[in-house]
């Protein structure tokens, strides 16, 4: 299982008695309407940058938005159908420090490579050139957006329908079989009934580990050394924004996995609060010590979310956690 933050965490098989949560109920509540939506909004993406590819097209700008929402809100769920030919990683490469997406990107723009123009040549190309922060330089970087050419037009809807088609196979899949794979059990993916809600709380604890290390600890930086450079999607103003979706949809899951457990609602609840009372959508302010407080709050609800998960929920699920990079150890 591939995941984009490199786990630390080791997840230890122990016995439980408490009763499994229901994986159909979870898959037709949660997963389902997740990868529908965005299956049909990227869908609409794909459409408006047919009609208009040019960056300041603002129905194509609202359709990135509206596709990247419905992205965060299935990020988490990162097994099965979204791994598959490496899908999840073409619709979202991030982190990425080597700054590999504006370079591959230039260098198709720079060679006119013809790979744009045909769907199935465009799936071989690197996966920084490819999803959504792919587009968000092409859409939101002055580096891009000032190419007016045929050019950067024919690659704003080659992303723009890339993202489409994986999100659609995702989709497709999990309601081709996957679903009952997984709800059913008994098969050798999932013997029973209880790995298969292990494999979605270990998606919800994962989910929660990126947004604290990586949506919320990369601009963070230091204090000597604060990065707001790094923030997610902040060409888009989206830092803050996936912070909040992907703190609400991993919510969802966890309340349906801990039976609205009341300590885990109440972590989720503060966590948001404090998310929702940063007036900095692109975490500018973790360079000053007074937003960076707050930013560092919102990190610690996240990171306090995600023990009790552990401690409380695991356990019940027949998970006990090892070291893990939220430690501080």
């Amino acid at each position: 299982m591939r995941y984009v933050l490199a786990l630390i965490c080791s997840m230890l098989v122990a016995p439980a008695s408490a009763e499994t949560p229901s994986v159909r109920s979870i898959i037709d509540s949660h997963v389902l309407p997740g990868y529908s939506a965005l299956a049909q909004t990227t869908a609409q993406l794909a459409d408006a940058a047919a009609q208009d590819c040019t960056p300041t097209n603002a129905k194509l700008v609202d359709a990135y938005h509206d596709a990247f929402d419905a992205w965060i809100g299935v990020s988490h769920l990162r097994f099965g159908p979204s791994e598959e030919d490496d899908r999840a990683f073409a619709l979202a490469f991030w982190p990425d420090p080597r700054g590999s997406t504006p370079k591959t990107l230039a260098g198709l723009i720079r060679s006119e490579d013809p790979v744009v123009s045909n769907p199935a040549d465009f799936a071989t190309v690197s996966v920084a050139a490819r999803g959504f922060y792919a587009l968000e330089f092409l859409l939101f970087d002055s580096r891009f957006t000032s190419d007016a050419s045929p050019y950067h037009c024919a690659l704003v809807q080659a992303v723009s329908a890339d993202i489409a088609e994986n999100s659609a196979a995702i989709l497709a899949d999990w309601e081709a079989g996957f679903a009952d794979l997984m709800a059913q059990a008994n098969n050798d993916t999932y013997r029973t009934q209880r790995e298969a809600a292990q494999q979605l709380f270990t998606a919800l604890t994962t989910g929660l580990e990126f947004t604290a290390n990586m949506r919320v600890g990369r601009p963070l930086g230091t204090f000597d050394r604060p990065r707001p450079n790094r923030a997610e999607a902040r060409r888009s103003e989206r830092s803050l924004r996936n912070v909040v979706l992907s703190l609400t949809a991993t919510r969802d899951l966890a309340m349906r996995l801990s039976d609205d457990n009341a300590v885990v609602a109440a972590d989720f609840d503060r966590a948001l609060e404090r998310a929702e009372g940063i007036d900095d959508p692109i975490f500018a302010s973790v360079a000053d010590p007074a937003g960076r407080f707050r930013v560092e709050a919102l990190q610690n609800s996240v990171i306090t979310a995600y023990r009790t998960l552990l401690e409380d929920i695991g356990p019940d699920l027949g998970i006990t956690a090892g070291f893990n990079s939220l430690d501080g150890d």
